[in-house]
């Protein structure tokens, strides 16, 4: 059986047999469910070991936050998809505070403009292709050396960000996958 149809069966008897928790949400508010409840988002990584981790492991429940997830938690400009996201979770959500949350152990430090740019070629992406995106992919891929300062510049890019207004503050955090652990690496005051 192919993914897609295991997770299609799956959801299919997921919802034939909705568990008690999540029948509470087939009627709340379209509108209010979407506001998160503690005007917080948090930007983190798309590591795997995060899932269902992250946020029981910050006390985020359902309509808490909203979570928005890059690879090693990046934002390379002032207006990128990170940022984007932000701006609508702020000017439209009520968001108030944002938290970037990176993670010990993460697999972005290993990864590099070269290693990305032969697994392209090799996967069949034009050479022409990736030249068209060099320079970006370069700045992105090699910059990011240490998770824990990757959240320090992100927080400083943020608090920089002509977009992002001077009121809503801007934490780092480091988590780890294994343990759970959160690490305060900087608290905006």
């Amino acid at each position: 059986m192919a993914l897609i149809d295991e997770i299609l069966a799956t959801n299919e008897n997921f919802c034939a047999n909705l568990p008690e928790e999540y029948r509470a949400y087939e009627h709340e508010d379209h509108h209010d469910s979407k506001i998160p409840i503690k005007k917080l988002a948090i930007l983190t990584c798309m590591d795997t070991r995060t899932t269902l981790f992250l946020e029981p492991a910050m006390g985020i429940k359902r309509g808490d936050a909203k979570i928005i997830k890059t690879v090693g938690n990046c934002v390379t400009g002032l207006f990128d998809t990170a940022v984007k996201s932000l701006m609508v979770a702020i000017y439209e959500l009520g968001v108030k505070e944002i938290m970037i949350v990176g993670h010990y152990e993460c697999g972005m430090q290993k990864t590099t403009s070269e290693s990305l740019t032969n697994a392209m070629l090799s996967r069949g992406v034009s050479p022409y292709a990736i030249k068209m995106v060099e320079k970006e992919l370069t700045e992105w891929a090699d910059s990011f050396k240490d998770p824990e300062q990757n959240v320090r510049d992100v927080v400083k890019l943020l608090k920089n960000d002509p977009l992002i207004p001077r009121d809503v503050k801007v934490h780092g955090l480091m988590f780890h996958p294994r343990s759970g652990k959160l690490n305060l690496v900087i608290k905006d005051e």
